[in-house]
């Protein structure tokens, strides 16, 4: 397939406006320009009528004879001048008998003297005639009367194309339409640069972004509501990417630690009861180690396994109906068997009706036992967390509430982020920070979610939350 060739956002829509613009001038130029040519032709016509009405009473004389007499062309000189006109209609006097009197000066007076009888016997609609050579010509034609008896016509012609030549509109509409189009042409160049310009900064960022360089600058203040959000979207994006490349950095380094902190403690160990460095009880107690951290990098596989699984949208749940009082009370019970703190205090509070409602056992201990995880790393030594199952009319709420040192504020919108860990954590407590993130996954594929309802210096909630 050949690919089209690009031009700028800025060229194409001001290339685009530019021909719509000229299109609609010359619409607009046309439709003037009849308009014109009909509007001057009415004036002239209504100029001939009345100058043929004030000839036909002027050339009778008192005894009701036609006089041809100098002052007939007076009559048109003074016509002329006083309505400022720049044309002179010519003019034929005929007798009764339509046989010329008086041939007026013009190139088309002697053709129209012998086509006399056509002229005046024309319908009194009809004002229009073509010479012999092809040109159209206006007339006028008007009876002279005396005593209520016609004696001669009086008629008077125009070319058509001199009218057109005279006329002072065709300049003006020219002047007018060259001045809109400039005009038009400056505003479609401004607006359209102007639309542009936040358009390209933005493609040059997203160029910048792709070069692996984050720190774009965009200009915020735009008025136009769509332009503002298209630039605040884009910003955020470009900080969300930063932020993501750095926590795919982040994750590089804290994966290829977590998974070789193991595989070196379990090759030394190995390898010094293998050379019998150690023996009897103490390389028993190396193995009880190797063997910790072999299930430690065994849970950390299956872990990133499981959310790419999940990630994929590969996630397998098992709904079956569960008395959610007894499921609690047993997960809560394994876990508080497993940990080796006794100094650690678990309270457990159910409502006195029992609840019961379709869910996955298996990913309900998930989710529990990942958050009761964290509270211990949060709280440490002698601290306390509280579980609590409520419910509403169509949810099931289970709240995990610790007493620890809380998460910080700028911290807590990314919590559930795959792979983030706290600045506080990173130093302190192994993982790969997917433990949030992959229980918020499953708590939505069992149609509900897990929130962070509240964290401060006081302690951390959480809240599980089950359709029923």
């Amino acid at each position: 397939m050949s690919k089209e060739k690009q031009t700028t956002l800025f060229r194409y829509w001001t290339t685009r406006y530019l021909i719509t613009l000229c299109i609609g001038l010359l619409v607009v130029g046309i439709a003037s320009s009849l308009w014109i040519t009909y509007n001057e032709k009415q004036k002239r016509l209504d100029f001939m009528r009345l100058t043929a009405a004030e000839i036909s009473e002027r050339v009778v004389d008192s005894e009701g004879n036609i006089k041809i007499a100098p002052f007939l062309f007076r009559i048109l000189d003074s016509r002329q001048e006083s309505l400022r006109l720049s044309y002179k209609p010519s003019m034929i006097i005929l007798d009764a008998d339509k046989r010329s009197l008086f041939d007026g000066p013009g190139p088309f007076a002697s053709e129209l003297s012998k086509r006399a009888a056509e002229v005046v016997g024309a319908k009194e609609d009809v004002t229009e005639l073509t010479s012999s050579r092809g040109e159209e010509l206006l007339f006028v034609k008007r009876a002279i009367t005396y005593q209520q008896k016609q004696i001669g016509w009086v008629v008077l012609f125009s070319p058509q194309k001199e009218m057109i030549r005279s006329t002072t509109e065709f300049q003006l509409l020219f002047i007018m339409l060259v001045s809109l189009g400039l005009l038009g042409w400056l505003v479609i160049y401004l607006l359209t640069k102007k639309l542009s310009q936040p358009i390209k900064d933005v493609a040059d960022a997203a160029k910048q972004i792709v070069t692996g360089d984050y720190d774009i600058h965009l200009e915020k203040s735009s008025r136009e509501t769509e332009i503002y959000e298209l630039i605040h979207s884009f910003k955020e994006m470009a900080d969300r990417l930063r932020q993501l490349e750095m926590m795919r950095t982040e994750l590089l380094a804290g994966v290829t630690h977590e998974l070789k902190t193991p595989v070196t403690s379990i090759s030394g160990l190995v390898q010094a009861v293998k050379d019998d460095i150690v023996s009897g009880v103490e390389a028993k107690e190396f193995l009880e180690i190797c063997s910790k951290e072999t299930a430690r990098l065994q849970k950390m596989v299956e872990d990133l396994l499981d959310f790419n699984s999940f990630a994929v949208g590969d996630i397998r749940i098992r709904l079956e109906s569960q008395n959610i009082h007894e499921l609690v009370q047993e997960i809560t019970h394994q876990w508080r068997i497993g940990q080796e703190d006794d100094t650690l205090m678990l309270q457990v509070e159910k409502p006195e009706k029992t609840i019961v409602a379709q869910a996955d056992p298996l990913r309900i201990q998930q989710v529990l036992y990942n958050l009761l995880n964290n509270a211990t790393q949060a709280t440490g030594p002698g601290g306390r967390i509280d579980v609590r199952l409520s419910e509403t009319d169509q949810e099931i709420l289970i709240v995990v509430q610790d007493d620890g040192m809380g998460i910080p504020l700028s911290e807590q919108p990314y919590v559930f982020d795959r792979f983030y860990r706290g600045e506080e954590k990173k130093h302190t407590v192994r993982g790969l920070g997917l433990g949030l993130s992959f229980s918020r996954m499953i708590a939505q594929a069992l149609g509900g979610n897990l929130v962070l309802t509240q964290s401060s210096e006081q302690g951390t909630t959480f809240t599980l939350i089950l359709r029923k």
